[in-house]
């Protein structure tokens, strides 16, 4: 007899269909749906982040879905933690814990752990921040390259919370963030792993578009003006990150017209994809599917087959 897995994950990226097998395996497995997705999280995103609604959901518990409002900041190792509490509350209540999601940092984190990081010196912290607003971030991503340039080489030269962490880390402990992650390859075998792996990627784009369009139909611009007349609102919250966010934002703003915010809206999403791929790519022990290729209900069928080994 096999044994069975505590928890099963459903990676994939943005608009493989993750959230229709999720719902179809959950309904049929007794099984609760803990969100594995950095956006979700947040209070009044719901349009541009393609959140299931109470209906889509259709009666199956979900968990880490709008527990903070967007000016809060969450991390990884929070996700972690709040994800293997979930995992033993469901299984207490003799259900199956079933993680679904895109934000493959989050699944890194439950899956292999998190490599040790030097807490946070607000006073270091401030001085960088200060620094990045007078000299510009682009000016301190070429500070950080020659101290760091294997993480300098990730990040994306605006990026202002990830650069300054990671000039934060190398001056307090002298050495560059990237040595502090071992790279080691290892996991969680009592976690089974799949993922819905797009191989026509013309196909995935094609689908990333038209739910884009969708969700400007559906009013996401009403939604992100809602957001931006919040007391606490800052376009640079980690909440604003969110793909999309920051292309309506400059929409609302008047510093790009319409057609300039569709088209690069789905072009930022498109590379959400293509980063979550790379990241699938890098993961061992993940059973794929292609979900352009394969029948929901026979991902469903293996999904549940994984879930649960001694099935007939």
């Amino acid at each position: 007899m096999s044994e069975k897995p505590r928890a099963l994950m459903l990676l994939g990226p943005t608009a493989c269909g993750k959230t229709a097998v999720s719902l179809m395996l959950a309904r049929e497995f007794a099984a609760e749906i803990i969100s594995v997705d950095s956006a979700l999280i947040y209070r009044g995103m719901d349009i541009g982040t393609a959140k299931p609604t109470k209906e889509e959901q259709g009666g199956v518990p979900h968990h880490l879905i709008d527990i903070l409002d967007i000016e809060e900041s969450y991390s990884a190792a929070a996700f972690a933690e709040d994800a293997e509490r979930l995992i033993g509350e469901i299984s207490g209540r003799s259900r199956y814990p079933l993680l679904v999601g895109g934000t493959m940092l989050y699944a890194k984190a439950l899956r292999e752990g998190m490599d040790e990081s030097p807490a946070t010196d607000p006073s270091v912290r401030e001085r960088i921040t200060a620094l990045g607003e007078e000299l510009g971030w682009p000016a301190m991503h070429e500070r950080l390259a020659q101290v760091d340039p294997v993480t300098a080489a990730r990040l994306a030269p605006n990026d202002r919370q990830r650069i300054g962490r990671a000039l934060e880390v190398f001056e307090i402990t002298g050495k560059p963030l990237s040595s502090l992650h071992t790279g080691a390859k290892r996991y969680d075998p009592t976690l089974a792993v799949a993922a819905l792996f797009p191989q026509d990627r013309a196909k995935l784009h094609e689908m990333i578009g038209k739910r884009f369009d969708a969700m400007v139909k559906a009013g996401f611009l009403d939604e992100v003006r809602t957001l931006m007349a919040r007391p606490g609102f800052d376009e640079n919250l980690p909440s604003m990150r969110a793909v999309g966010y920051r292309q309506a934002i400059a929409h609302l703003k008047g510093e790009i017209d319409f057609n300039q915010f569709l088209e690069s809206g789905k072009a930022a999403t498109r590379q959400l994809a293509k980063r979550q791929i790379t990241w699938l790519r890098s993961m061992l022990g993940v059973v794929t599917f292609d979900p352009y290729e394969t029948p929901l209900t026979t991902i469903k069928d293996k999904l549940r087959q994984m879930a649960d080994p001694n099935l007939d």
